[in-house]
């Protein structure tokens, strides 16, 4: 039987790999997602919640849809968090999960299968933690999903049946934190944020698009809770966080 020709081969599937970088002396572990076709494509670095890990559904499910349109996408456990090292307690600070986030950054310019277009995407304090890292990594596109933008409301919705060591996380000096003069310098950002929201306000989406620089969007989820559970309103969530991103492709 012959061989097939050029144009019946089919392009190879998008693939997941683990990966492991250090931050701090601290290993955290991932997976990055990468595209079946075309070199050095550029990526989008995912920052999850504060009790979350980077297996969040939404960035599993955000990493295959990119990465099917040619998108790479790094998901990863901060410090204390998941398969990383740390004591969750001890190491989580908003400022740690910067550092992480600038460490996953370094990682990928240092491997050299992923072009150095990037983009960025947060969930609740990792929306935060993105916000924190603009200045420092200047993505292409940012999304952030029910951030806040100061520690306050956090500590307001802290758990009060919640064991010793998370009550001192909350209340500690080293956790707060407020982005309100970081905000008027970004750009490139899609905000979205359910209007049902009982652990971050919707006022904190408001605020960070208020004072934000073009070009911007805001997205309100009608009725969507902090986790966007709704099977309508994740999917609405990632079609346009999707599209946001695809401009990663452009240039």
């Amino acid at each position: 039987m012959p061989d097939p020709s050029p144009g019946c081969i089919p392009p190879p599937a998008p693939r997941c790999e683990p990966v492991a970088f250090e931050a701090d002396g601290l290993r955290l572990a991932g997976f990055l997602h990468l595209p079946g076709v075309g070199q050095a494509p550029p990526v989008v670095v995912g920052s999850h919640g504060l009790f979350s890990t980077g297996n969040s559904a939404k960035q599993v499910a955000l990493a295959r849809h990119l990465s099917a349109k040619g998108i790479a996408f790094l998901r990863f456990d901060h410090r204390g968090c998941g398969g990383s090292q740390g004591e969750f307690a001890r190491v989580t600070t908003l400022e740690g999960r910067r550092r992480d986030l600038l460490a996953a950054a370094r990682y990928l310019r240092h491997r050299g299968d992923v072009g150095p277009m990037l983009g960025l995407f947060g969930s609740s304090l990792g929306g935060a933690t993105c916000l924190a890292a603009w200045a420092a990594l200047k993505p292409r596109r940012l999304v952030v999903v029910a951030a806040p933008y100061d520690s306050r409301s956090i500590l307001e919705a802290a758990d009060p049946d919640a064991d010793r060591q998370t009550r001192a996380l909350f209340g500690a000096p080293h956790f707060q934190f407020d982005l309100t003069p970081e905000l008027p310098g970004i750009r490139d950002i899609l905000v979205i944020h359910g209007t049902r929201d009982r652990v971050i306000p919707v006022a904190h989406a408001r605020c960070i698009h208020r004072l934000a620089g073009d070009p911007k969007r805001l997205l309100l989820l009608a009725d969507g809770d902090h986790r966007l559970r709704r099977p309508e309103h994740r999917e609405n969530l990632l079609a346009e966080a999707a599209e946001w991103f695809l401009p990663l492709l452009e240039i």
